[in-house]
């Protein structure tokens, strides 16, 4: 097999992975966007985490939140619980690092706000406590994983189920699902910014 055939296999796998999920899971999308909406229009904060390259995408996503996504809008209160290294090394060195995202939903989580874990296999051990910490303070949420979901999938309002073992595809769809998010609740909190 050549580069190039590698670079339209991995495209065609993307693609009908993105496609499968979509078709399947569509309206549980748009149930997580009206969610999401709601969170936000009663001025609810939204904590978003995950490990590694979900790490990376829950900062990606609640800067698309506090920043502007595509239209100019208000900031969002969205939080990536991912990158306050002294509370991340703290928690892990003084406790467990499976603790340092229920830790961070204890201490800043109120009702109306919503917990968004991600996690490529749903059995990250530290998404699925903040996940736990989160139902127990009466949070809403949502989680993003792959596989069978794991035991995340239970514990969310609102699963959204990558049905794959492939790491890479699996994010790809994930981000797919984050922007497209990022789209609804634009368009659901200032429909007016849509109108031609």
């Amino acid at each position: 097999m050549d580069l190039m055939e590698r670079v339209n296999e991995s495209v065609a796998d993307t693609i009908s992975l993105q496609q499968e999920f979509f078709k399947e899971q569509g309206e549980a999308v748009a149930a997580a966007a009206r969610m999401l909406a709601g969170v936000f229009k009663a001025g609810g904060r939204v904590f978003i985490f995950g490990n590694g390259g979900s790490a990376a995408d829950a900062q990606h996503l609640a800067a698309e939140f506090v920043n502007r996504f595509q239209i100019e809008r208000p900031p969002l209160a969205a939080l990536a619980l991912t990158t306050d290294t002294s509370i991340l090394t703290a928690v892990g060195n003084d406790y467990d690092f499976n603790e340092i995202f229920a830790k961070q939903l204890r201490a800043l989580g109120r009702s109306g706000d919503l917990a968004w874990g991600i996690s490529t296999s749903g059995a990250s051990p530290n998404v699925i406590r903040g996940l736990q910490a989160a139902r127990e303070l009466g949070l809403k949420t949502l989680a993003c994983c792959g596989r069978d979901g794991g035991e995340m999938a239970p514990l969310a309002d609102i699963p959204l189920i990558v049905r794959s073992k492939n790491t890479p595809r699996i994010q790809e769809v994930q981000i797919t699902i984050g922007h497209i998010l990022c789209d609804l609740v634009d368009f659901l909190l200032y429909p007016e910014k849509f109108a031609d």
